[in-house]
């Protein structure tokens, strides 16, 4: 298993894999991140994600049913595993510590 730091995407990947739990495909994965980051998300660089992030242990996936919607073929479905589950809640941590310690600067009623 790779090293289990999270890059800036790698780390909003996993998030909407968490936010579309059962759901999290990776079509589905790129639509949300469009919708949530207002980027285009292309889906290759998604699939290389998705990828390193079962590398490092942090998302898990599994082969849905065979659909003939899809030409018969089956949706490759992510969910976060526990290790991944970790690694957010510690960014997490870490960026609002990092805001907190932000002096004079504060976010309330700015947007």
């Amino acid at each position: 298993m790779k090293g289990t730091n999270l890059g800036e995407f790698e780390e909003l990947v996993l998030l909407t894999i968490a936010s579309l739990a059962s759901e999290a495909y990776s079509v589905a994965i790129c639509d949300e991140l469009e919708k949530y980051t207002g980027r285009t998300a292309k889906l290759g660089v998604v699939h290389a994600v998705l990828n390193r992030l079962e590398e490092k242990g942090l998302a898990k996936s599994r082969l849905g049913e065979a659909s003939s919607t899809r030409g018969g073929k089956r949706k490759r479905f992510y969910e976060v595993s526990h290790t991944g589950k970790v690694a957010l809640t510690r960014s997490k941590e870490v960026r609002e510590n990092i805001w907190r310690n932000i002096p004079g600067f504060n976010l309330e009623g700015s947007i």
